[in-house]
């Protein structure tokens, strides 16, 4: 059993290298050379001062931020064994009693922000990744910069077309490659790190604190560019659910981390033997031998695809949660493989991220600029996860003021520096993340009001249930066979399409079923939770289906599972009915009308309830009702 339980542990481990941290595993192509230029490297002073620093702040960003908070703190707030954004909020939900519903209401405001953040991230990191592995080219021949631009456009054609036929086969590769990967970034840092040793004393935090005391305010711009040494540290979080804490554990302390440190200290060592090779490329292929040159760059080209791969399947997972969550509209899910959790593709958001990156690629131009660009929408959010953690620790565990302040101030006080140093390159591409965010941000907000003031619109013309069953009982209504099923997003009163369904046929099924579906503030609800059924007269049935947010629903089934104890409903006989609203803007709903013209577009391009919920497409009607906001 115990043997079983290693190799269960090792296997998780070494999925977890192949989609957890590819982001941060390919960092080295970038994130040292991207310090030293904009701290305004001089190969002619101070070498070792300057290569120290920056080394020492990598290092201690590293051990802080991606060992310490996340993978020895953060991975313990948990819901059910999920982590990300959404996790930490239901968290904050569950204890409604510990908070007013305005600090609620601001838990939901920033949670929104925070994952409107990781779009950013996730259009960002392919561009930048890619592009900066196939810059090897340049050290290989520098007459081959012309191609740099089309090859990297056509990696990335690639990687999003094959989207729609799933990743479960490629992603067999993704583990073993990412060894490969570390092990490569582990090597060529030993080999380098041998000609110069006395660099392990870069490691020291002092050099870092003495480094950034002798840049004075410019300090702030170098913390933004040594962040980019840990992007990709909310994948743990968000990731925890899928492999364990466990298995991340062993994933990174015993290889990625060290590999990471031995990397950047060899491109140090590199560095104070040769300072020119700043200002001539990638310092990571400068590390290898020129034999060897080749096989690195595509080796990092395979890998900075795994990375955005990983980047790609996470949005697709937060804008599930989001949908299911009604923080967006329901957009369309394709689930590639129904056997593996999180095997999604959505056609919608992947042509978004394609047509992003490609826009990203192609008005930046190299990986230099981009890094403008990256790294706010990561800080930002590595900063919104350390407050929440503070009211989770607080009110959630019950933690002592002092044992929350302590840890969350160290995390805090870094985080603010990658932000304000992100910050400081806002006109030189900064703002790209920064305008995604607060648009998104505005969509899903607009859409959360938008459902509630529709909500509201749609109470006013509900009558209660008793209202047609006695209609029913006093046999004023004539009944045909079949079964009907309304779609009811409340599970009071009878819904719209009900009413107007019978205002127009003056008949009703022989069998009825007012359905509602919810989405819990939990990733998973248990089989014995997953439904309730109340009958309100003969073959006249109230269901509720619930789903947590992190789950794929099956509606039909589970409906014929939950009436399978109180009837018998043959399944081609049953008819979803389903209202479609046409939406007026000249309500009294208390929204602008630019948001109320903004939902209004929204709303078209929202999925139906019967189609998101893939009910067979000639069992479903829908009824047209025109709806003032």
């Amino acid at each position: 059993m115990e043997h079983q339980k290693s190799s269960s542990s090792g296997a998780l481990a070494l999925a977890a290298l192949g989609v957890v941290f590819g982001d941060i595993g390919t960092s080295p192509l970038y994130a040292l050379k991207e310090s030293l230029v904009h701290a305004g490297f001089d190969p002619g002073g101070n070498v070792q001062e300057q290569v120290y620093g920056p080394i020492s702040l990598m290092f201690w960003s590293l051990t802080l931020i991606a060992s310490f908070k996340y993978l020895m703190i953060l991975c313990h707030a948990t819901n059910q064994g999920e982590g990300g954004m959404f996790a930490i909020l239901s968290l904050l939900r569950s204890k409604k009693e510990a908070f007013g519903p305005k600090v609620v209401g601001g838990f939901v405001l920033v949670t929104l922000f925070g994952a409107a953040l990781l779009y950013g991230d996730g259009m960002i990191t392919p561009a930048i990744s890619v592009l900066s592995a196939v810059e090897g080219v340049t050290v290989l021949n520098p007459d081959l910069g012309h191609l740099v631009l089309p090859i990297a456009t056509a990696i990335l054609l690639g990687l999003f077309l094959i989207q729609r036929h799933g990743t479960a086969k490629i992603g067999v590769g993704f583990g073993p490659v990412m060894v490969v990967w570390f092990l490569c970034l582990a090597v060529l840092g030993l080999y380098r790190f041998m000609e110069f040793p006395q660099i392990v004393s870069a490691l020291s935090p002092t050099h870092g604190f003495a480094y950034l005391g002798s840049h004075g305010l410019h300090g702030i711009v170098i913390m933004g560019m040594v962040m980019l040494a840990i992007t990709g540290c909310e994948a743990m979080y968000a990731d925890i659910g899928h492999f364990g804490r466990g298995p991340m554990q062993k994933a990174w302390f015993y290889l990625a981390y060290p590999a990471l440190t031995l990397n950047y200290l060899g491109q140090g060592a590199l560095i104070l033997q040769n300072p020119k090779l700043v200002m001539e490329g990638s310092i990571l292929y400068r590390m290898a031998p020129e034999g060897l040159l080749v096989p690195l760059i595509f080796l990092a080209t395979l890998a900075t695809i795994i990375a955005s791969q990983a980047m790609i399947t996470g949005v697709y997972s937060i804008t599930q949660q989001a949908v299911q969550l009604g923080f967006l509209p329901r957009l369309r899910i394709v689930h590639t493989n129904p056997d593996v959790r999180g095997q999604i593709y959505m056609p919608q958001i992947n042509f978004m991220l394609l047509a992003c990156c490609l826009t990203l690629v192609w008005t930046f131009g190299s990986s230099s600029r981009l890094a403008s660009a990256y790294g706010f929408s990561v800080a930002m959010e590595m900063m919104l996860t350390s407050i929440l953690f503070f009211f989770v620790a607080r009110r959630v565990w019950g933690w002592s003021f002092w044992k929350a302040i302590l840890p969350v101030s160290i995390f805090v006080t870094l985080e603010l520096s990658y932000v304000a140093g992100s910050l400081s390159k806002f006109f030189e591409g900064a703002w790209f993340p920064l305008v995604v965010a607060i648009c998104l941000w505005i969509v899903m907000k607009t859409w959360t009001d938008g459902r509630q003031v529709l909500f509201q619109a749609m109470q006013r013309g509900r009558l209660p249930v008793q209202y047609l069953v006695d209609e029913i009982r006093k046999d004023r209504i004539i009944r045909v066979p079949g079964a009907a099923v309304f779609m009811s997003a409340s599970a009071d009163g009878l819904p719209l399409s009900l009413l107007h369904h019978l205002k127009h046929n003056k008949a009703l099924h022989q069998q009825v079923i007012l359905l509602t579906v919810r989405f819990e503030d939990k990733p998973y609800v248990p089989a014995e939770e997953r439904y309730t059924v109340e009958q309100e007269c003969v073959e006249f049935y109230r269901v509720i289906l619930r789903y947590g947010f992190s789950e794929s629903p099956n509606v039909f089934d589970h409906l014929l599972e939950a009436l399978g104890e109180r009837t018998k409903i043959k399944k081609n006989t049953v008819t979803f009915y389903q209202s479609r609203e046409i939406l007026l803007t000249n309500g009294k709903g208390k929204m602008a009308l630019w948001r109320k013209k903004l939902y209004v577009f929204l709303s078209r391009l929202s999925r139906p309830a019967t189609g998101y919920f893939e009910l067979p497409p000639r069992q479903v009607c829908e009824l047209g009702i025109q709806l003032e906001m």
